[in-house]
């Protein structure tokens, strides 16, 4: 099983990336799968044999595909940690994430929210069509679709939660996307954003508390939250 032994378990989500593989398998034939395994749905809530999970990411493995994605990064962890924590003090059931990407936020988020239904929106079509396999395999509260979250692409108050977690500094038009997040939230927006100037050519706004608060106020929010963490700021913003 060369590119899955060689990970340390506690730095390798075998399970989840199990799960892509089973999703990815239904939908381009690759790799070619046990008749037993084919039918397999690996849920993060239920129990599964080691063995079997082994069994799949090691036809993965031998076909080609990237593990990468699944590696467990401790750089993100606590800014993570604080999104998740905050949305544990609260009561919803829909969310959408902006700007989903390969699942950094995402993945460790449906498995602490199973019951909550989740869409996750991104410009890329790989990174679609990367979270649909992932919901096919094993996380069906989850579905993905190709969007700019500047177009307000959904009608107002769809979503209890809207998450835009390092999404808000790559965005030119950055009102819009503030203004569509407002409107399409019931109850909260939830963001986080670098909080000095970095190397990433990528970011082109620098977005301070001050800033931030002028956005959201003239999107038609006033009730923000603000809290640092990792070099970053946290902002919740309450529409209720």
């Amino acid at each position: 099983m060369t590119g899955i032994d060689n990970y340390p378990a506690e730095q390798y989500d075998l399970k989840t990336a199990a799960a892509w593989i089973l999703g990815h398998a239904r939908n381009t034939g690759v790799p070619e799968l046990p008749e037993a395994v084919k039918p397999v749905r690996l849920d993060p809530a239920d129990e599964c044999p080691e063995e079997l999970l082994k069994q799949i990411a090691a036809a993965g493995t031998a076909a080609g595909l990237k593990m990468y994605p699944f590696k467990i990064s401790t750089q993100h962890l606590r800014r993570t940690r604080r999104v998740l924590g905050f949305l544990h003090s609260i009561s919803f059931t829909t969310m959408l994430d902006v700007g989903s990407g390969r699942g950094v936020f995402l993945i460790p988020f449906m498995k602490e929210f199973p019951h909550v239904r989740v869409t996750g929106l991104d410009l890329l079509e790989k990174q679609v069509t990367f979270l649909n396999e992932l919901a096919d395999g094993g996380f069906p509260q989850l579905h993905a679709q190709m969007a700019d979250i500047c177009t307000q692409p959904f009608s107002e108050n769809s979503f209890d939660v809207v998450t835009m977690l390092e999404v808000l500094e790559h965005i030119p038009e950055v009102e819009k996307a503030v203004a569509a997040a407002v409107r399409i939230a019931r109850q909260y927006v939830v963001v986080t954003v670098p909080s000095k100037p970095d190397n990433n050519p990528d970011h082109i706004h620098l977005l301070t508390k001050e800033k931030l608060s002028r956005l959201f106020e003239e999107a038609g929010c006033t009730k923000l939250h603000f809290d640092g963490v990792e070099g970053h700021l946290f902002m919740v913003a309450a529409l209720q």
